[in-house]
């Protein structure tokens, strides 16, 4: 049975109050999600009046309070706040006797384990790391994506299922991630999604200076077939020039950026590198043509236009 099914009414365990401290664009998405699990959000905590603005739409009438008052309050809290501030604020929480025994202390941060909770565990507390590998909006729509949406788990193993029994309840499926591997976890995924984003980014605008006057219905297609074919075959999935081996088109590729987009010519180059080093590697770019293409990549790290390699 798949683990995004709801699990029986019976089955789930006794409803909390949760508090959020953090109103940025994960926290009020995943209060609102257990909400709709039957738990019952009492308080949250948020700086910046977007932040307030985001808790009063996706939380409505929900108290907002300062994070020692969000702690006192519920059972269940949620530290959704940016990696680097949160060992500063589970360390404050703690020295100022916020925190509770027996409270559920979930933080959402990818970098960081359970182990970064240990002041909290020290003062009593049930330490959880659930990490939901998503992207966030800020709107309601992040409560629907949520169904199906991976989490990345970790806590102490006598709380496993309690971490594993939330995250089913938001209609996530748990992926158990080793304390120690959790940057690693996190590289992996800002490696593929936060540069996904870059460079369609800069492919739009690529586009849209050639002339096209809706790149993003021109690209929507595309990246969709080839991100399809990328999580289904892999490293079989490559394409396109740098895969194929053509040189001359490389050279006219970083030439023709070196005019138009300067700024994009180093990313171009470390990845079609890393996309050549990919296709040797699995055969899909014959060595005798490497020779060229490498040359070609060598040429434009060193700040020619690639003419040597196009006249090859």
């Amino acid at each position: 049975m798949s683990t995004s099914q709801q699990p029986d009414p019976r089955d789930r365990p006794a409803r909390l109050s949760v508090g959020v401290v953090g109103a940025g664009r994960v926290g009020p998405a995943l209060a609102a999600s257990l909400q709709l699990a039957g738990h019952r959000p009492v308080a949250v905590s948020g700086v910046s009046d977007s932040s307030r603005r985001r808790a009063e739409r996706m939380l409505p009438d929900v108290p907002m309070v300062p994070p020692a008052e969000v702690l006192a309050r519920a059972e269940l809290v949620l530290l959704t706040v940016p990696d680097d501030v949160l060992p500063g604020l589970v360390e404050g929480l703690a020295e100022t006797g916020a925190v509770k025994p027996g409270q559920l202390l979930v933080h959402t941060s990818g970098r960081y384990g359970a182990k970064v909770l240990d002041p909290a565990l020290r003062a009593g507390a049930l330490p959880l790391a659930l990490h939901p590998a998503m992207t966030f909006t800020g709107t309601p729509v992040d409560v629907q994506r949520l169904a199906g949406c991976s989490f990345g788990v970790t806590a102490p193993e006598e709380l496993r299922l309690a971490a594993e029994a939330l995250v089913i309840e938001m209609g996530g499926e748990p992926e158990w991630i080793a304390e120690e591997m959790r940057p690693l976890y996190h590289a992996a995924l800002a490696l593929g999604a936060n540069h996904l984003v870059t460079l369609v980014a800069q492919s739009m605008e690529l586009l849209r200076e050639a002339g096209v006057a809706a790149p993003d219905r021109m690209l929507g297609p595309l990246l969709g077939a080839a991100l399809d074919n990328a999580l289904r075959s892999g490293d079989a999935a490559l394409t396109g020039p740098v895969a194929r081996g053509d040189a001359g088109t490389v050279a006219a590729h970083v030439t023709e950026l070196r005019r138009h987009a300067p700024q994009t010519v180093a990313g171009y180059l470390a990845m079609a590198r890393a996309t050549a080093d990919r296709a040797l590697a699995h055969g899909l770019l014959k060595p005798e043509l490497a020779e060229d293409l490498l040359g070609v990549l060598a040429n434009g790290t060193n700040g020619t236009n690639g003419a040597e390699g196009e006249a090859r």
